[in-house]
């Protein structure tokens, strides 16, 4: 093998996986991810606590379900775009409030 046909076969390599990475990157919802395992330690914690009633906990957590069923259907076509991204971030805020008020409503078990 010549080093012109080397350089072509190695850049085409390179070529063929840096294409390929975008397509990954654009799964990856690493913040989504580690926030809802935030969340779901907190709705724990709460319960644990005797915070939550059993009610409230089983209500934030069925949220936190859809959550991640919305995130799933984001990340369906291969891309999770801005406006998904910003869709999913503003359900999250609206489930850490939740979260933060049922936590300090003076319900106990």
């Amino acid at each position: 093998m010549n080093n012109i046909s080397k350089f072509l076969l190695s850049s085409a390599l390179l070529a063929s996986i840096g294409l390929a990475q975008p397509c990954y990157a654009g799964l990856e919802t690493p913040r989504i991810d580690q926030r809802q395992a935030n969340q779901e330690r907190r709705i724990e914690q709460g319960e644990a606590s005797g915070a939550l009633t059993d009610r409230e906990e089983r209500r934030l957590e069925h949220q936190q379900m859809r959550i991640e069923r919305q995130e799933e259907a984001a990340k369906a076509d291969g891309v999770v775009t801005a406006g998904e991204r910003t869709r999913l971030t503003h359900q999250q805020n609206k489930a850490s409030r939740n979260i933060a008020r049922k936590k300090h409503n003076l319900r106990r078990d």
